[in-house]
Parts: structure tokens; sequence; C-alpha cells
């Protein structure tokens, strides 16, 4: 099953939309760079040109191309479309064909650049999405563009074509942009491209976009930006790779505890690893102490990895707690609630006595280890500390499983030094688990700090 970390299409959208909204004014850029470079347009393009200046210009306030504006903006169907397009070139005196003499007599980079500027103007009222690109390629290639205007513009290219699902050309506008230093205000930059590699099949340049980023970050002291972690965190699970997920999802829940958040970080690796029920319990025990499950399927998931005979104590912890949060009800347990009820007096009631077999001089490893897990079970973590660390380096136990057992009791009793301590010291397929729950005990010791921008914005 697909699942989205980072953003989902319909909200990429929306907030694209939000962004060009801001962005759909007509722009001016010609005149600033002819301005600043003290450049002129050849005389046979300023002749036609002007006129086509002075119509766009004039637009903004005539109510008439508003009005056919307004029409093609609000057109659901091809038709509706095309009819409010015919509209508003009238309304502007046949502009159209006046773009396309002008675009004949373009020859000097500031024609082109002018021209391009035009065109997306013209693309802007018409609400023509591939125009609007076509007239913001013609700014970028022009040759006439300052380096603090480019950003900008390869961004904005980026963005139609994206609109446009042009996907590789949306990536390599977005590129440029994002190698020339451009963040646009929104942050959306980077969710853009990531998704933009994706759906032209090359997840791993998505992946590659951040992960510098982020280990810059690292290096340098400062909370990673929450974005880059995002992006990174869905373009690792697209590739199905568990190692980088499980390391980006750790960094997402330790610099970002937030219930979604956690519960992005423990799903990917939930998914990824596909792990036997004894060591899913301890990614479904994470979510339940973050705040993390969601739905009907975390309760009984959470539930089935327990095993009500096994632990009936925290089995029935969780399903009160799902039906008291009106996620599960008594149907879904089939009658195993009230069996669980009863499994709980007479388990209690044995803990007495499984602890001191376990205190005991010639008890096993494996006797010792699953007193912890009994305690653990009953959130008793100071006793389950104590069992753990008597059964530490025992033969017969399992010590990827105690080490994991011991980091999680520590971290419920604050010692978060002694609980990262021993998450790593766990191996094999525990090893993504140990690390959500080292991320945990990070978050805990660590008080937030604000997060670092990836990089300044620019306008």
């Amino acid at each position: 099953m697909a699942r989205k970390f980072l953003i989902s299409r319909v909200a990429l959208a929306m907030a694209l939309a939000g962004g060009m909204a801001v962005a759909a004014a007509p722009t001016t850029v010609a005149a600033k760079e002819k301005k600043a470079a003290k450049a002129s347009f050849s005389k046979e393009y300023a002749a036609v040109a002007a006129e086509i200046d002075k119509t766009v210009t004039e637009a903004q306030s005539d109510p008439t191309v508003k009005a056919a504006a307004d029409k093609a903006r609000a057109a659901q169907t091809d038709p509706a479309m095309a009819a409010a397009r015919a509209e508003v070139d009238a309304a502007m005196g046949g502009i159209l064909a006046k773009l396309k003499a002008a675009e004949a007599a373009a020859s000097e980079p500031l024609d082109k650049l002018k021209q391009g500027e035009l065109t997306r103007n013209v693309g802007i009222f018409m609400n023509d999405v591939a125009m609007q690109h076509r007239g913001l390629v013609m700014m970028a290639e022009s040759g006439a563009m300052s380096p603090e205007t480019a950003g900008q513009v390869q961004y904005l290219a980026g963005v139609t074509a994206y609109q446009s699902q042009q996907y590789t050309e949306a990536a390599r506008w977005l590129q440029a942009a994002y190698d020339g230093g451009y963040r646009d205000p929104q942050g959306m930059l980077q969710a853009v491209l990531a998704d933009s590699y994706k759906r032209s099949n090359n997840p791993q340049a998505a992946l590659a976009i951040v992960h510098k980023e982020l280990e810059a970050a690292k290096a340098s002291g400062a909370k990673p930006n929450e974005t880059s972690i995002r992006t990174a965190l869905q373009a690792a699970y697209d590739a199905k790779q568990l190692a980088p997920s499980a390391e980006y999802a750790a960094m997402l829940g330790q610099y970002y505890p937030k219930p979604d958040s956690w519960n992005a970080a423990i799903s990917v690796v939930r998914q990824l690893g596909s792990l036997p029920s004894k060591e899913n319990l301890d990614l479904m025990r994470l979510m339940y102490v973050t705040g993390a499950m969601n739905d009907k399927r975390d309760y009984l998931e959470y539930i089935e990895n327990v095993d009500p005979r096994a632990y009936p104590g925290e089995a029935l912890k969780i399903m009160n707690a799902g039906i008291s949060k009106g996620k599960i009800s008594a149907s879904d347990l089939a009658g195993e609630k009230a069996n669980t009820e009863a499994r709980v007096s007479s388990d209690k009631a044995s803990l007495a006595a499984q602890e001191r077999d376990a205190m005991k001089p010639g008890a096993t490893g494996a006797t010792i280890a699953g007193t912890g897990d009994v305690f653990l079970s009953y959130d008793q973590p100071a006793k389950a500390e104590t069992f753990y660390t008597m059964a530490m380096g025992k033969p017969g136990v399992d010590a990827n499983a105690v080490a994991m057992h011991l980091g999680m009791a520590q971290a419920m009793l604050g010692k978060y030094a002694e609980a990262q301590a021993n998450f790593a010291k766990v191996s094999g397929s525990r090893a993504p688990v140990a690390k959500l729950w080292s991320a945990y005990a990070a978050s805990k010791a660590t008080p937030a700090a604000a997060p670092a921008a990836a990089a300044a914005p620019q306008s």
C-alpha cells in the first residue's frame, strides 16, 4: 500500500496554487534588468512590443479583461476554457496574434526576456499554465537575467511544468533553482522537486536533494528542516530502502516529536520492516507512548502482537484505551476483552512468585529476561530494568531483545543517556526499532530548538 509521509499530491497542488496566486500578478522583470544592465531592445522588437506592453499593463485595470479572465479561471470544461480564452484575446485586442509577431522580431537577449515576460503575463490572464511555462522558459533562457532574478523564474518554470504534469521538465527547472540557492517563501521547492523526480521515475535523485543538506545540519549542530526530513523520508520509503528510511524516520521523531511525526516515522519502519510480532510489538509500544496511534488497525495490531494470553495486563490497557478513544468497540474484540480481564487477576497474583524465582541464584537468563518482560508489560519499568540488567550477558538469552527492552525501561524511567547507550547495542532486525526508540529518548533528553531553515528565502 502506497503511503505519503511528506505531503499528499492534493495538498501539494493546493499549496502550489496558493503560491502561484501570489506570483500571478503581471511581472516587470525586463524593465528592471534593462535598467540594471543599461541595455536596450532591438529597434525591430521595440516597434512591435510597445503596444503589447501597454495592453498588458492596462489590462490589469480593464473590467472587460478582468471579467473574461475570471471566466477562464472558473472554466470547468475544455469548451468553456476555449471560449473564455477567446474572450480574453478579444478584450485585449487580438493579443495572441500580436504576441506571435513580436516573438518573431525578438533577436536580442533583452528582447527575449521581455517577450517571455509578456507571454507569461498573457498566460496568467488566460489561465493557460502551458503558456505561462513557455514564457518563463523564454525568460530563463534569454541570457539577460541576473542571478538575483533567475532563481525565482526557474522555480516558477518548474512549478508550471509540474502543474502541467511534465515532471521531467519540472525537475530540470526546480533543480536549477535549488542549485542556484533559491528558496521560495512557502518552502515548497524541495517537496515539489522530490515529487517531480519520483513521478519521473528517479527516486534516488529525490533522496540526493536533501541528504547533503541534512548531513550538513547535523554536522553543524543545527536542527534539520522538517520539510527536508520528510522529503528524504518519502524518497527513501518510495525506494523501499529500510536502513535510510529508519534513519530519516528517527530524525523526524527526534527533532519534531509530534504525534503525526511519530505516526509517519513508525509507519515507515512498520511497513518496510515486516517484522515478526515480538519485534513489531516494540514499535507499537512506541506508537502508544508517543500518542501516535490513529486508527482501529493500530489498536488491533498492538493487541494481536502483545497477545492477551501472554501479557493480559498490557493487552487490556490497549483494549480500554482504544474503546475510550472510540477507535475500537467491544464487538471488534469478539469477546476477547472479558477473557483478558479474567486472566489479569490471576496473572498479577503470580508476579510475586515469578519475581522470587528470577532472583534465585540458579535462575536462568531466559527466566530473568522473561520476568523483566512481564514487569515491562505492567508498566513497572524500574523492576523491569533490574531484571534486564541481571539478564545481560547471561547464556541463553537474546542479547538484542534484552538490550532493546532494557533501553525501553530506562527511557520510561527518564534515564535517557543510559537508554540510548543500550539501544546502540541492538543489531539485526531489531536495529531499526531501536533507532526509533533511541530517537524518542533523545527527544525527551533535549529541549526543542527552533528549526533551521534550508536556506534564506529569496523573493
